[in-house]
């Protein structure tokens, strides 16, 4: 499929890049073609990574950059360089979970090697400005869920995809990030999701909301994550679609901040976080 996927984007793909500002805010979403070979090496010995992604796109980013110039951003290259930074033993034990189901396939070995395989990445967007940055404190307050829900008009809407791998056709790991911007606020949901066939399946979703007026946006972050053995009561269909099978994973994780704007920090500009 990816290879497809690659041919379709290398004769009949086009470029976009799309901007749309409302308030002080500005939303760009480009999209662009997977990243060259020759590229993709450069950054992989840059990163430190035996290998990456097969279809990655450096280029593709989502960026929320308001008129004074603090914001974040949500790139490919960036969220690789969160992958191998949490959970080490879960991994290892994944992997070597995974290299006993497949003992017969001849990429088994091929594919379990001393770096993280998933891709899984943590990753919660890049902090841009110049001087004036975004200040992150933890907080108890929720996004209003509910309250996303009511009907309201959808002025922008995009999904950019950042990076995806097959697995060796044992799985599929991919992140991507979509946005929503209605008349008093916006939503976004950078989404990594991971299924490794006969063995797991694990979601770490970003939440990002903003009601305008306020001086601060809400990001939660979650881990949801389950054994395949543990979803026998749940339909194999649905493994292959994130939105359904979301809900049936067991709940591992959740950090929910408060991004203060604007306020002067010692954070570098282009903070990972």
């Amino acid at each position: 499929m990816l290879a497809s996927l690659s041919m379709m984007m290398s004769h009949g793909f086009k470029s976009s890049n799309q901007d749309f500002t409302f308030g002080p805010w500005r939303v760009t979403a480009a999209k662009n073609h997977i990243m060259k070979s020759k590229d993709i090496e450069r950054l992989a010995e840059e990163i430190n990574m035996p290998a990456l992604p097969e279809m990655l796109f450096g280029d593709n980013i989502l960026r929320i950059q308001h008129t004074d110039g603090y914001g974040i951003e949500f790139n490919a290259i960036d969220a690789l360089k969160r992958v191998g930074t949490n959970e080490e033993t879960v991994k290892v034990a994944c992997a070597q979970e995974w290299q006993e189901s497949r003992a017969d396939s001849e990429h088994s070995k091929e594919v379990v090697r001393p770096y993280d395989w998933t891709y899984t990445t943590d990753y919660r967007g890049t902090l841009i400005g110049e001087g004036v940055l975004i200040k992150v404190t933890e907080t108890t307050e929720r996004i209003d869920m509910e309250k996303l829900k009511a009907r309201e008009h959808i002025m922008f809407f995009d999904d950019v995809l950042l990076f995806e791998d097959e697995l060796h056709d044992h799985g599929v790991s991919m992140i991507s990030v979509k946005i929503r911007v209605m008349p008093t606020s916006f939503f976004l949901l950078l989404r990594f999701f991971l299924r490794v066939d006969g063995v797991l399946i694990r979601i770490n979703d970003t939440r990002l909301y903003h009601e305008a007026g306020k001086d601060f946006m809400l990001r939660e972050f979650s881990t949801r994550e389950s054994k395949i053995a543990e979803l026998k009561n749940v339909p194999a269909a649905l493994y292959t679609d994130p939105n359904e099978i979301a809900q049936h994973l067991t709940l591992k994780l959740i950090q929910c901040e408060k991004l203060e704007l604007p306020v002067a920090t010692s954070v570098s500009a282009g903070e990972v976080v």
